[in-house]
C-alpha cells in the first residue's frame, strides 16, 4: 500500500497504469482485478467497465459506475470511511470505475453476516431472516453487532442502498468497508439490506455526528461534486434522507411493498 494522503491514493488510482491480473468470478458486470502503481509496491484494484453494465429499469439515468463514485464521495464527506477509494477513469475495457481492493484475494474471512442453524447463532448477533436450507432444514440469516458494521447500516440508509449483501461487507483493520454501490442513491425508497438488526434503535452519537457532517457538506460543496454523477432529483433525495435520519435519530425499518432483503443475501 503506498504511503501518503487519501488524495495521493486517488491520484494513483486515477493516473497509474492498470494491468489486469484476473476477472472477478460471479460478477454480473465483467469486473476485472487489476494492479496499479510501482511494480515493487503494487496496489490491487477492481475495474468495473461501463460498457459491461447490466442496466436496470429502475435506474434509468446515468451509469452504475457513476453511483459507485458518488457513494465514495458521500462516505468521505460524512467521515464514514466505509466505501473504498473509488475513481472514474479509462481502463482495459474502456471507461469505468476503479476501486481499491479490500481484503484477501483468496480464502475466506471471518463473516460479518452468516447463514446458520437457529441454535448456532453467535452470542450477540441479530437474526434478520428465517428460512429453510435446500435440504429443508431451518436456517437463519444473522449479522454481528460490531459498531463498525452499524456505521455501514447508517450510511446505507442515507445512500438508499438496495443491494447490501453479506458478501459486500469487508473487514479492513478496525473498520468495515462496503462495496458495490451501483444500485444506490435512487429517489424512491428502496433500502434493501441484510443489516436490519438495528431497525428502530437510536442511531449512535458517533454516527449522528457523521450524518451532521454530511448534512453540512450537502448544504455547501458536495452537490457540485455529485452533479456529474447523479440527477438533481437524486441529490435532493439524498439531502432529504439525511435530514430525516437526523430528525428521527433512529435506524429505519423495512417498508411494505419493497423486498427488505436482497436475493441472494450472501
Amino acid at each position: 500500500m503506498p504511503t501518503g494522503t487519501g488524495a495521493d491514493l486517488e491520484e494513483l488510482l486515477t493516473r497509474g497504469d492498470l494491468t489486469p491480473v484476473g476477472r472477478i468470478s460471479g460478477s454480473s458486470n465483467g469486473a476485472l482485478l487489476c494492479v496499479v502503481g510501482d511494480p515493487a509496491d503494487e496496489v490491487l484494484v477492481i475495474h468495473k467497465p461501463e460498457a459491461t453494465e447490466r442496466r436496470l429499469w429502475d435506474y434509468p439515468d446515468g451509469t452504475l459506475v457513476a453511483r459507485e463514485r458518488a457513494a465514495f464521495l458521500v462516505s468521505e464527506a460524512g467521515g464514514f470511511g466505509v466505501v473504498p477509494p473509488t475513481v472514474l477513469r479509462d481502463g482495459p475495457l474502456g471507461p469505468g470505475s476503479v476501486q481499491l481492493w479490500v481484503g484477501p484475494v483468496t480464502g475466506e474471512e471471518e463473516p460479518l453476516v452468516d447463514v446458520v442453524a437457529p441454535d448456532e447463532v453467535p452470542d450477540g448477533w441479530y437474526v434478520v431472516l428465517e428460512g429453510e436450507s435446500t435440504l429443508g432444514k431451518p436456517v437463519v440469516v444473522a449479522h454481528c453487532a460490531e459498531p463498525a458494521l452499524r456505521t455501514v447500516a447508517v450510511l446505507d440508509a442515507a445512500l438508499n442502498n438496495s443491494d447490501r449483501k453479506g458478501s459486500h461487507l469487508l473487514r479492513d483493520g478496525d473498520v468495515v468497508r462496503g462495496c458495490d454501490h451501483g444500485v444506490s442513491l435512487g429517489v424512491e425508497p428502496k433500502l434493501r439490506t441484510v443489516l436490519w438488526g438495528w431497525a428502530g434503535e437510536p442511531v449512535p452519537d458517533a454516527d449522528l455526528a457523521r450524518l451532521e457532517r454530511l448534512a453540512v457538506a450537502l448544504a455547501t460543496d458536495l452537490p457540485d461534486a455529485l452533479e456529474p454523477l447523479l440527477t438533481p432529483d437524486e441529490v435532493e433525495a439524498l439531502r432529504r434522507r439525511v435530514a430525516a435520519l437526523l430528525r428521527l435519530r433512529r435506524h429505519p425499518g423495512p417498508r411494505g411493498g419493497w423486498p427488505a432483503i436482497p436475493w441472494p443475501a450472501l
